[in-house]
């Protein structure tokens, strides 16, 4: 029994850093955006007396988060048997695109359905909460707000701009060095304001992006926040939002905490063009994903998974 799944990338359409939490972690605003870019991840299920999980990875990504996922998975279905996974890296490791986040959702959606032991939606959210605070935003797709550390989701309209460019330097961002070189102070409901300063324009970016207005309209509020001091370490990446914007790219912003640049365009062509302004980067035109179309193509994967049991002896089909 096997199923074959796209594991897409996202991109943070704003990102904001509110406050340090009393947990260490950071309050964040955000808005996810799935995209075109995936990974593909493939997934065999062999029931049996013993458990065995075996990842063919030709990275070697170390603690990868699908063995993970699917040792959670397994412990809350109580099945056991062998788990077959291959996976087929696309997305830029490092890049703020959430490419191990979405690798281990695939294999929560996909490993219930082969072992034909659904998990319910809520559970399956706290599962993903349990590998990392991107994960349960791939279980969903589409366009979402994101609040505490991103796990808190709130489904939003898709966004009216469908192209873009992303472009990948061949540069690592250390993710706990830019929340460090941030210094956002620890939060005081009686004295702090740095949370009320900080949400006035992503408020609007929101609901702008709600009300379903081009993306001209409000480029110019999509910030993230880790931009000046990820710039100030690695300043090419400056000059390639510069670049980005000089080529009509509305908005162009980093993803994450870096080091991955997107800039939105009006056409496919458009963002071609751009393209060619990138030769020493590595560089992906996508789409953007909406949340139907995320829920179609796992559709797909499951009937295509489902056709391939019933054709074999002693198969349900189920």
């Amino acid at each position: 029994m096997r199923i074959e799944l796209k594991a897409f990338a996202k991109i943070n359409v704003g990102l904001k850093v509110l406050y340090r939490r009393p947990d260490h972690y950071h309050e964040l605003r955000t808005i996810f955006q799935t995209i075109s870019l995936a990974d593909q991840v493939a997934i065999e299920w062999t029931p049996g007396r013993s458990t065995a999980i075996e990842l063919d990875d030709p990275l070697g990504i170390p603690d990868n988060l699908m063995v993970r996922a699917a040792r959670l998975v397994l412990d809350e279905t109580k099945a056991k048997g062998r788990v077959g996974m291959t996976l087929k890296k696309r997305i830029p490791m490092g890049g703020g695109l959430g490419g191990g986040s979405t690798d281990a959702a695939a294999v929560l959606r996909g490993l219930p359905a082969l072992v034909g032991r659904p998990i319910d939606p809520g559970r399956l959210a706290e599962l993903a909460v349990q590998l990392g605070a991107d994960v349960p935003f791939f279980l969903l797709g589409g366009t979402a707000l994101g609040f505490g550390r991103g796990e808190e989701l709130y489904t939003l309209p898709d966004l009216n701009q469908t192209k873009g460019l992303l472009v990948c330097p061949r540069v690592h961002v250390s993710t706990a060095e830019a929340f460090r070189t941030l210094a956002r102070p620890p939060y005081d409901e009686l004295t702090s304001t740095v949370g009320s300063r900080i949400l006035k324009g992503f408020q609007v970016l929101a609901r702008s992006v709600t009300a379903r207005r081009s993306s001209g309209e409000w480029a110019s509020l999509c910030e993230n926040d880790f931009e000046p001091a990820v710039f100030r370490q690695h300043p090419n990446l400056k000059k390639i939002k510069r670049k980005l914007v000089r080529l009509g790219a509305l908005p162009a912003v980093m993803t994450g905490s870096g080091a991955a640049l997107y800039g939105l365009f009006d056409t496919l062509r458009a963002a071609e063009e751009a393209r060619k302004s990138f030769p020493d980067e590595v560089t992906h035109r996508f789409r953007l994903v909406s949340r139907r179309q995320y829920a179609v193509d796992w559709q797909r994967c499951l009937a295509a998974a489902q056709s391939g049991m019933s054709g074999r002896p002693g198969m349900s089909g189920r």
